[in-house]
C-alpha cells in the first residue's frame, strides 16, 4: 500500500512540474475558437507564453471565407488561414487584455484590446492613430 501511495505522489509531482494543471491565469484566457461579427473569419485564442507579469494570449486564424481571403490578399496577406491576428495580449485587469492586432485587409498592425463580456462574447477594439479611426467588433464563441 505504501508503494502505491509513493507512486501516486510521484505522478502528482510530475504532473504539477510538467504544467499539466492549468493555473488560474490559464483559466482566464478565453481559449477556444471565436468568430467575427460577419462570420467570415474564425480565430483560435490560446495561451502563447509569458509576458512581464502575466500569461500572454494570441489568436490565429483557423478558417476564413473566400471573400475574407481575397480581402487579405489585396491587403498584402496571401495566406490568411494560419496568420496570427492577435499577438502578445496581456491581461491588464480581469477579463480585459491588450496587445497587437494585425489587420490583414490593410496589412497593418495596431494596438488593441479584447474584453470578455461573458463566456460567449468578446469585444475587440483597435485604433489606427491614437484614438482616431477606432473600430469595435463583437466576437462570438464557436467552440
Amino acid at each position: 500500500m505504501m508503494k502505491g501511495n509513493r507512486r501516486g505522489a510521484a505522478l502528482m509531482i510530475a504532473m504539477l512540474g510538467g504544467g499539466l494543471f492549468a493555473t488560474s491565469a490559464d483559466a482566464r484566457v478565453p481559449a477556444g475558437i471565436w468568430a467575427n461579427p460577419s462570420n467570415t473569419v474564425q480565430v483560435r485564442f490560446a495561451p502563447c507564453g509569458r509576458g512581464r507579469d502575466a500569461l500572454l494570449m494570441c489568436g490565429t486564424v483557423t478558417w476564413a471565407s473566400e471573400q475574407a481571403k481575397a480581402d487579405a490578399e489585396r491587403g498584402g496577406s496571401p495566406r490568411l488561414v494560419g496568420t496570427q491576428l492577435f499577438t502578445d495580449f496581456e491581461e491588464e485587469e480581469p477579463g480585459r487584455w491588450a496587445g497587437t492586432v494585425f489587420i490583414p485587409d490593410i496589412g497593418r498592425e495596431v494596438e488593441g484590446t479584447i474584453t470578455q463580456i461573458d463566456a460567449r462574447t468578446l469585444v475587440g477594439e483597435g485604433c489606427l492613430l491614437g484614438r482616431l479611426g477606432c473600430r469595435e467588433q463583437r466576437w462570438r464563441r464557436v467552440k
